[in-house]
This record gives structure tokens, C-alpha cells and sequence, in this order.
């Protein structure tokens, strides 16, 4: 049988203090942002459908998104698939041999990735509201 070693290994179980680099970041965001978008997509679709149906449902449709909770989960929405679109393109940039795949472009093109989401977050809240 096997000697059992006891080895004195830091262990970090405050989760607080553990810092991801900003491309992890956008991987996990990216994930997120997608199962946002599918969910979404049943929602939008029983929009689309009753605003659809008669002008009766159009004027319901229109109710429902004179409220400032359904304007903020759209643009939640809206939100997630800005994001989910412009990380989809970073990734078929780095698939397709576009961008490099260093530390350092893999950084710089999340931020980018960032800076986009947030410029067309601003347009949906507009677009919105």
C-alpha cells in the first residue's frame, strides 16, 4: 500500500478575494448572455404573437410594454443579446485566424467587446424608453 503524504497546501475558500483575469470574465458574461437570450426568445415570441393576433392583442401588447418593469426587462434583454453578439464576433475573429490568440489581444478585444455592449446598451435604453 501507498505512504499517505500530508502536504500543507494553502486553501482559499474566501471567494471575495479570487480576481478573474477580464477574458474569463467575458467567457462566463458570454455564457450568461446567452442563456438570457434563450429564455428571451419565448418571451419576445408571445409578444410578437399577441401584438400579432388582432388589434385587440396589439393594444394588450402595447399595455404590457407601458410598464417600467417590462421596459427594463427588454432592455435587459436587449442588453444580453448586444453583448452575446459582439462576443460571438470576437470569437469568430479569433476562429478565423483574424486576431491573435495572446493574453494580450484575448484583453484588449473583451474590452472592446465591453465598450461595444455598453454603446448599444445606451441605444436600447433609448430605443426603449
Amino acid at each position: 500500500m501507498g505512504k499517505t503524504v500530508k502536504k500543507q497546501r494553502p486553501v482559499n475558500l474566501d471567494l471575495t478575494t479570487i480576481r478573474f483575469p477580464v477574458t474569463a470574465i467575458a467567457s462566463i458574461l458570454h455564457r450568461v448572455s446567452g442563456v438570457i437570450t434563450f429564455v428571451a426568445v419565448g418571451i419576445l415570441l408571445w409578444l410578437l404573437g399577441l401584438s400579432l393576433s388582432s388589434p385587440e392583442g396589439f393594444q394588450q401588447a402595447a399595455a404590457v410594454m407601458d410598464s417600467f418593469v417590462v421596459k427594463f426587462i427588454v432592455w435587459g434583454i436587449l442588453t444580453a443579446l448586444a453583448y452575446h453578439i459582439a462576443g460571438g464576433i470576437r470569437h469568430m475573429l479569433m476562429d478565423f485566424g483574424f486576431l491573435g490568440e495572446t493574453l494580450a489581444i484575448g484583453t484588449r478585444s473583451a474590452q472592446v467587446a465591453f465598450g461595444i455592449t455598453v454603446v448599444l446598451s445606451i441605444l436600447a435604453g433609448v430605443l426603449v424608453w
